[in-house]
This record gives structure tokens, sequence and C-alpha cells, in this order.
């Protein structure tokens, strides 16, 4: 054919699909079968159609003496009738053989009506250390995968059970045997109480105690997520909602918490458009995704927590009375720290094991009369307080064992702050920090004592009940003058 003819069919076939996918087969049956260790043909009853001479010879055949046997008699680990018989390859497998193991790929033959009409089976390597370094990557990242999934699996589990709620008092013990109950159904929880009484602890115990342990224990703290930002940490984003949105959108907590416990910190912080929505999944049971029209069903226990007066907030209309109805199914109320002080001792004792355990300070103990004094104080943070001053005090501690020295000075300045400078405390600790407004008014207090004696350490420190080098270190720390 001259050039000018060739230009002139050229084009034709460019644009014939048949003959470009023909040519396109035989090149890679081709390029297959002579880079490859062998090659074989079946036919629909797994009968040898062909098969190449350098392959026939491994299993001690010729190509022609092969023809026309079942392959499990040429090749006797073969998957050929598999591929036949279900129509679907395997594309990349490990075949044992006499000689070695084998990769091989098998491939079903369809007619041009779907129907299958044999298998073709190429063997592309037989020594396995050419594919080492990709089955080293897989398994490397499946490892890292596995392991992922287990430090999220082991975070999003609880953390805490009916163990860690130390107490002896009636109150506690009622309140556990109660909640532990409360565990084994499957209705919603609602927990009360101050500040610091241990209400996502006792959140955990529960989940851990219920049918549900294995699955996700999901917490969402309602007064640290952004008012407009509440609906998509909900609810999720469909993908592409908005301008921005993940192609592949974004899963909420309800997604999340799939199977498993949701708890929703400081209830009373749910804008009021969004809790029509809450009492939708508590009742139906679904819920959409922002930006999605596609109903979803989400199996999830509910347990919400408030430290506000829920009840009034309803009957001043702050708070839909629908969703506090169905909230309030069980209620448990941790009781604050000054109306259980008989369980100071056992929970001193337990936090400062604790504090110990952390942080390896040598002080794990404390003496009879610095427990009276704890008993004199009103707790108004709980047992975050109670944990902050035991902390503070084991820091600077001159022996293994709390005494009321070493005690005093924090809950003297902690009542101070409360009779006198409890907006100057708020506005410390908003601005530096529990710690940092801490510090401050301890820096204050010595301060006005040794104004008090003149700068004199040795009278300022028995008005304030510590020892004469402690009030030194601390003079020091605080850079405050003496004499």
């Amino acid at each position: 054919m001259t050039s000018d003819a060739q230009q002139a069919v050229l084009p034709e076939k460019l644009n014939n699909y048949a003959v470009w996918r023909k040519l396109g087969l035989a090149s890679l049956f081709n390029t297959i079968e002579r880079n490859s260790e062998g090659t074989v043909i079946v036919d629909a009853e797994a009968r040898v159609v062909w098969m190449n001479e350098r392959y026939a010879a491994r299993f001690g055949f010729t190509g022609s003496n092969a023809e026309g046997l079942e392959v499990e008699k040429v090749i006797t680990h073969s998957k050929m009738r598999q591929v036949v018989r279900s129509g679907k390859p395997i594309l990349l497998d490990i075949m044992p053989t006499t000689g070695g193991p084998l990769v091989v790929m098998r491939l079903p033959i369809k007619g041009d009506d779907g129907r299958v009409l044999g298998a073709i089976g190429f063997a592309l390597y037989d020594d396995l250390a050419t594919i080492s370094p990709l089955y080293s990557a897989f398994s490397r990242m499946k490892s890292e995968l596995a392991s992922a999934r287990k430090v999220l699996a082991s975070e999003r589990r609880a953390k805490y059970s009916f163990d860690n709620i130390i107490g002896i008092s009636p109150i506690i013990v009622e309140l556990k045997e109660r909640a532990r109950r409360a565990a084994a159904f499957e209705c919603p929880i609602l927990l009360t109480g101050e500040t610091g009484t241990g209400k996502e602890l006792l959140a955990h115990a529960i989940h851990g105690a219920s049918s549900r342990a294995n699955c996700p224990l999901i917490s969402v703290n309602m007064g640290a997520i952004p008012e407009t930002l509440m609906e998509t940490e909900f609810f999720g984003v469909a993908p592409g909602a908005y301008t921005g949105a993940l192609k592949s959108g974004r899963p909420g907590k309800l997604e999340l918490a799939e199977g498993g416990t949701l708890f929703l910190d400081e209830m009373a912080n749910l804008p009021y458009a969004l809790q029509g929505k809450l009492l939708r999944v508590l009742q139906e049971k679904e819920y959409e995704a922002v930006g999605s029209n596609k109903i979803r069903w989400t199996n999830v226990r509910l347990i919400a927590a408030t430290s506000a007066d829920l009840d009034g907030m309803v009957q001043k209309n702050l708070f839909r009375a629908d969703l506090y109805y169905r909230l309030n199914v069980v209620p448990l109320h941790m009781p604050p720290l000054r109306e259980r002080k008989a369980c100071l001792p056992v929970l001193a004792k337990s936090i400062l094991s604790l504090i110990a355990h952390e942080t390896k300070i040598i002080c794990q103990s404390i003496n009879e009369d610095a427990l009276d004094l704890l008993a004199g104080h009103p707790w108004p943070g709980n047992v975050r307080e109670l944990r902050n001053v035991l902390e503070r005090a084991a820091m600077f501690a001159e022996t293994p064992t709390l005494g009321p020295a070493d005690l005093r000075p924090l809950l003297i300045y902690a009542k101070e702050a409360r009779d006198d400078n409890y907006a100057e405390f708020q506005l410390a600790a908003r601005t530096s920090g529990y710690t940092g407004a801490m510090d401050q008014f301890e820096a204050a207090l010595l301060r006005k004592t040794l104004g008090k004696t003149g700068g004199d350490v040795c009278k300022a420190a028995k008005s304030l009940g510590i020892g004469r080098s402690t009030l030194y270190k601390k003079i020091k720390r605080h850079c405050l003058p003496s004499l």
C-alpha cells in the first residue's frame, strides 16, 4: 500500500472503535503472553484449549498433549474452573506449584451476548520477590490503618466506669445503683448538677455498663461550639452542600455515634431552632444532613447533661417543653460536694494517689486535721476544685503527708475571692485561666498579709498557718518584698 493510500485509511481506522479494540486486545495478549511465565486458555468446561510450551513444560506436559484435558489434571491448584463458573476475574493471586509459587491472573472470556465461553490465565511471575515491595507497602498501610482505628476506637470508648465514681455517702451509693439500672435500658437520660460534680464521668460509666459499650461514645460540649456551626456539628454536611464544603461531605456527631451513645454536655446551650430537629431524632430516629433532602436513620442512645435549671427555662420559653420531657425520662442528679462531705476522705486520698501516679509527686496522703479543714470548705467548684487544691498543695508540700498548713492558704484566699473579690477573680480567670487566677490571688494574699505584718515573714507565716521556709519560697516565686 502506498503512503497516500495509508493516509486515506488511517483516519477511518482512528474513528473505528471495533478495529482499534481488536488491535488493542491482540497487542495486550501478545505483550502479556510474551513477558509472562506462561499462558493457558480453557473452554466453558474448563478443558485446556491452548497452553504455551514453556508453561506446559513446567507441569511435565507439552502444549499439544495438554489440550483437551481438564485443567486440574495439568495444573493441580488451578482456579480456572471457578472463573468459568462465576464469570468473574481473579486479578491477582498466588498459586502453589511443585516448582515454587506463581503470581497469576485469571480472566473470563465472554461472547457478544455476555455468555462465558471460557477463561484465560497468565502466570505473571515465578518469583514473589518481584512483588515484595508492593506487598510490603500494602502490609504497612494495613498495619497503620489498623493502628489508627484502634487508637480512634479507644478514644471513642468509655474512659471511666462506676468504680471511678468515688463516694461512700448514701446519696452517691443510691445514685450509682439507679445509674446502673438505667444503663440496661435504651431511653434518654438527663444528668443534672453543678459544674465540677462529675456528670461526664457518670455518662461514661453508663455507656460502659450498657449493651452499647463496644460502640462509639461521642461527647459534645454545647458551650464550646459556636451557634452558627452547631447544626453542621450535629447533623453533618451533604457533599457540595455549599461553597467550600468537602466533595465527600462531612459526617456529623450523630453519624459518628451510630450504634453507640451521644453525650450532650451543657444541654441548655442548644439553640432553640435546633431543639426541634433533636426532638425529631429522639422521636422518629431520623434526620437530614445540612444541604440534603435525604432522610437518614439513626440508632443512637442520648445522654444529656446540664448545670442549668432546664425546668425554669421551660417556664420562661427558653427551652422547648416537649424536648425537655423527652430528655427527662430518667433524671439523675449529681449532688454537690458540700452535700456529701462523708465522701471527702476517700475522695481526697483517691485524688492524691492519682496525682502522684500522673506527676510523680511524692505526697500521697493527708492527715485527719487536714481532712477536717477540707470539710469546713463549701467547695463551690466541687470535685474539680478539690483536685485543684490538692494538686497545688501537693506540689509545694515539704512532707509526703498533707497537713492543715499546706491547705489553709489555698482555702483562705479561695474564701476571700468569694467574699471580697469574686468579680476580680472572674476577670482573672477569663484572661489568665483558673491556674493563672489562683496564682494572682495567692500573690495578693501574701502581699496583703505581709503588709499587715510590716514585712515580717515569721509573723506572716504564723498568720497564714504555713512554715517560714514555705513562705520564703512563695515570696521568691512571686517576687514579693519582705524584711
